[in-house]
């Protein structure tokens, strides 16, 4: 894989790129396996979010999630009902809470990226607190990700300044770096997250379970230490 425009290199650390969206339950249940299988590993990373919009021409007033998924890939009430119990539990073992509810909507998901995008430029550490926030607010709190207070209040949760906040989501000022950024990853080929990126090289997509994740990073590491002896 190319070089992402926002990445870094360590000598000991694996760089992990993750395209994702904030809407998406399998890139937070990935993510969680992920850090879970580096962390039974003893090998660090380093995670960078990238943008990518599972829904770009979802309206102002979002869809019910339920008959989303049903008009989007044909599920029936039964199986998107088995899929939440399912995802439920995956989150609760992973330590991460999932409160599905029939009236939970789909929501438009731009605004969200250029929040995680303004915090990422003040740091790589500050970008990936936001965007845990955002997948608790969506996830666990149910809120409107669209919404401009409620992004605003999420981001005055984790220290910033509110009205800072929702100057830039107003002006849309980081939207064109939102929109470069998806593109170069699709430009890659990634059409369907979560996508994974390891050290710039190896792309593994879909959430792939820790066990399978360790492999992943013990090769990288592996690898690593081949052509760094």
């Amino acid at each position: 894989m190319p070089t992402s425009p926002d990445s870094h290199d360590s000598d000991t650390t694996i760089t992990v790129d993750i395209v994702s969206d904030v809407v998406c339950p399998w890139c937070i249940i990935g993510y969680r396996q992920l850090a879970e299988a580096a962390r039974q590993s003893g090998i660090d990373i380093e995670v960078h979010w990238h943008p990518f919009e599972l829904n770009p021409q979802m309206g102002e007033e979002g869809e019910n999630l339920r008959e989303h998924i049903a008009a989007k890939y044909g599920t029936s009430d039964e199986d998107s009902r088995s899929a939440r119990e399912r995802l439920t539990q995956m989150g609760a073992d992973l330590g991460f809470t999932f409160n599905y509810a029939d009236d939970m909507r789909m929501v438009n998901t731009f605004r969200a990226h250029q929040l995680i995008d303004w915090a990422e430029q003040r740091s790589p550490d500050e970008g990936h607190r936001m965007k845990q926030a955002l997948f608790s607010a969506f996830f666990t709190e149910r809120r409107d990700l669209h919404r401009i207070d409620v992004l605003a209040d999420v981001a005055a949760s984790l220290g910033h300044d509110r009205d800072e906040v929702v100057a830039m989501l107003e002006s849309g000022e980081r939207g064109e770096s939102v929109r470069q950024r998806q593109a170069f990853w699709q430009q890659q080929g990634i059409s369907g997250v979560p996508a994974m990126v390891f050290n710039r090289r190896y792309l593994v997509t879909g959430a792939q379970g820790v066990e399978n994740y360790q492999e992943v990073l013990a090769q990288v590491a592996a690898e690593r230490a081949e052509v760094t002896s």
